[in-house]
């Protein structure tokens, strides 16, 4: 489909959007990306400085209904936690260190979010090891280049980098996502665009090595894209073996491929996954290897060489078999204007309702985080009061087994209007209740937890003290959202 004519139907169809835009979903992802790589704050600030600026943080975006953060805990081969393998991350304590006071910033974004009823994704960078020349030089003695320099490569954007060619880098980072997995309780693991580095033009990847050792005689460019499928097939497996129930999604470079180079690719004109960064991830889709896909659609809807009106229809027709969760960029979104003949001043209303009009959507996810809580453009204000303006559930994951959980039990009513109940206590498996859903209707006679605008509260606690009266009905959801039966009705006088 031609861009114009992708416009054309759009404009065709505003006003029948508008309508839409007043009814949110029960179930929608709605993630925000909160990156420490660059972000000095987390160094300048004592532990209790960070702590508080978290908070602040997660209080706005639970303001504006986000239900999953991406927390970076592993900007390049060092760690927001307390790691059995790497450093402590430079972008939060001196010559890999911890910090002082001591404090775990994944274990703290775990309790705080799960506090709020959000989810927590732990977002790692697979290869990356420094972001400029200057780093390599100051990498603490216990990492593991210093123990293994010969397993790293230094490309020409001046970054050093795991060789992905090499098996015992892909052990290394399975090791990592294990360690991960089995000490913290996260909900997903989610990895970012970076695979092999975007290229510096006519500079290929210093690779020859590993290449003449592993190679067998494939072309240097299916070879590198099997190297980058064995590691998501590795972590894939790892995942399964240890914590079936977290997710593990990818959030790739916008574009798999241009139509000029696939018959299958999408009808833009911009770097490709498949040929530039070595990422087959429609291959990773179709063997299961992911829970979901989350491209970075950064552009504006009219952009000339990557429309991401064009790329939203795209991806979601592709064909895919996991979710598809589409990335929006706040900055490209909030300070461009909507296409004629609307005369809204940003284009936040139509990308939202681009996802919601597709049964293959699943979510969206607002880059950078930190802009929600700015309100860049006023984002944070519309998401509060139209677009997220009512709580919505994570999409389930049908492919991971679990069966519906068994409704909450002995609700009862106490004396401040609080109410509680109780639940099975979590045995470590894929079906453990971990969080509740409540819902608040007006009398007995409409009580339909689908209906919308009933869902009020997310909560991991098993007390819940409404703020107004009604009737309300409390379910069980399991580590991959599946919901059980409402409780019988409590009412608040």
């Amino acid at each position: 489909m031609k861009t114009t004519k992708v416009l054309l139907c759009l404009a065709l169809l505003l006003p029948s959007i508008g309508l839409q835009a007043q009814t949110n979903p029960k179930r929608e992802f709605r993630g925000a990306w909160m990156h420490t790589v660059f972000q000095g704050q987390y160094h300048r600030q004592t532990s209790d400085e960070n702590k508080a600026y978290l908070i602040g943080q997660l209080d706005s975006l639970k303001e504006v209904g986000v239900n999953a953060v991406l927390f970076q805990v592993r900007p390049q081969a060092d760690a927001f936690y307390e790691s059995k393998f790497e450093p402590w991350s430079c972008y939060l304590t001196d010559n890999g260190e911890a910090p002082v006071p001591y404090w775990d910033p994944l274990k703290f974004m775990i309790d705080e979010c799960h506090a709020r009823g959000m989810e927590l994704h732990a977002w790692l960078n697979p290869y990356r090891v420094t972001s400029n020349t200057k780093q390599i030089g100051e990498l603490p003695k216990s990492h593991i280049y210093h123990q293994h320099p010969e397993r790293f490569l230094k490309y020409d954007d001046g970054k050093l980098y795991f060789d992905p060619g090499l098996p015992e880098n892909r052990e290394f980072i399975c090791k990592v996502v294990e360690d991960i997995i089995t000490r913290y309780d996260v909900d997903g693991i989610h990895f970012d665009d970076y695979f092999y580095p975007y290229p510096v033009k006519d500079k290929d990847f210093p690779d020859d090595a590993s290449y003449a050792k592993y190679g067998n005689g494939m072309d240097r460019g299916d070879w590198r894209r099997q190297n980058v499928d064995r590691l998501i097939e590795d972590i894939h497996n790892t995942i399964a073996a240890t914590r079936p129930w977290v997710r593990f999604g990818i959030s790739p470079f916008g574009i798999w491929r241009n139509k000029k180079s696939d018959p299958r690719g999408s009808d833009t004109n911009g770097l490709q996954n498949y040929d530039a960064l070595y990422a087959d991830v429609l291959l990773w889709d179709e063997k299961g290897w992911i829970d979901y896909l989350l491209p970075q659609l950064y552009w504006t809807l009219e952009h000339k060489s990557a429309s991401s009106l064009v790329l939203v229809d795209w991806w979601a027709n592709v064909g895919l078999k996991r979710h598809l969760y589409i990335g929006q960029d706040i900055g490209a979104t909030m300070k461009n204007p909507d296409l004629p003949p609307s005369t809204e001043k940003t284009q936040l209303r139509h990308k939202i309702e681009l996802t919601r009009q597709n049964d293959n959507i699943h979510g969206n996810c607002w880059w950078p985080g930190y802009s929600l809580s700015r309100n860049v453009g006023g984002v944070a204000d519309s998401l509060k009061t139209k677009y997220q303006s009512t709580p919505a559930l994570v999409p389930t994951y049908p492919w991971i087994k679990t069966g519906a959980p068994a409704p909450v039990a002995k609700v009862r009513l106490a004396a401040d209007n609080s109410f509680s109940w109780d639940a099975p206590i979590p045995m470590g498996k894929a079906g453990d209740v971990v969080k509740f859903a409540v819902y608040r209707f007006d009398n007995r006679k409409n009580i339909d937890i689908e209906a919308p605008g009933a869902l009020v509260a997310l909560t991991y606690s098993k007390t819940f003290k409404p703020t107004k009266p009604g009737v309300y009905v409390v379910t069980a959801l399991d580590r991959v959202n599946n919901e059980s039966e409402p409780s019988k009705p409590i009412v608040i006088k």
